[in-house]
């Protein structure tokens, strides 16, 4: 199952206001927004309902391997399946976009890895279940 999506915006500010406009009558609003101080690098802002952010809009950066415009989270239902996709994903040709590992600045039990696929994309996958 896809637990979140996101995609880069070339003017965060202005795609917040639209995304905050356009999606309001659907009941989705903010949720959760993360700023560049604390990513080192661009702002993201969660889209969802019901405390659960589920749609993301994140500032493009200026390397290329992050101007990618995709990322999509896929749920896991435990860390080890979490550490299993992410050994999966490098031997099968993946790179390192972020080791297995607690995410508290999301929320305490958050625990994801990253990869890029061979096209760039930022692939995760995400245990929101305690230890």
């Amino acid at each position: 199952m896809i637990d979140h999506i996101g995609i880069s915006v070339g003017n965060h500010e202005k795609s917040r206001g639209f995304y905050l406009s356009a999606l309001a009558p659907l009941d989705i609003s903010i949720v959760m927004e993360v700023t560049a101080q604390q990513t080192g690098n661009t702002a993201h802002t969660g889209f969802g309902n019901q405390g659960k952010p589920f749609f993301w809009i994140s500032g493009r950066a200026a390397t290329m391997a992050e101007t990618t415009t995709t990322h999509i989270a896929f749920s896991a239902q435990s860390r080890a399946a979490v550490d299993a996709f992410y050994h999966a994903a490098l031997s099968a040709g993946a790179t390192d976009n972020g080791a297995p590992g607690l995410r508290p600045d999301y929320h305490e039990n958050y625990y994801a890895a990253f990869i890029r696929d061979r096209d760039g994309n930022n692939i995760e996958a995400v245990c929101h279940h305690p230890a």
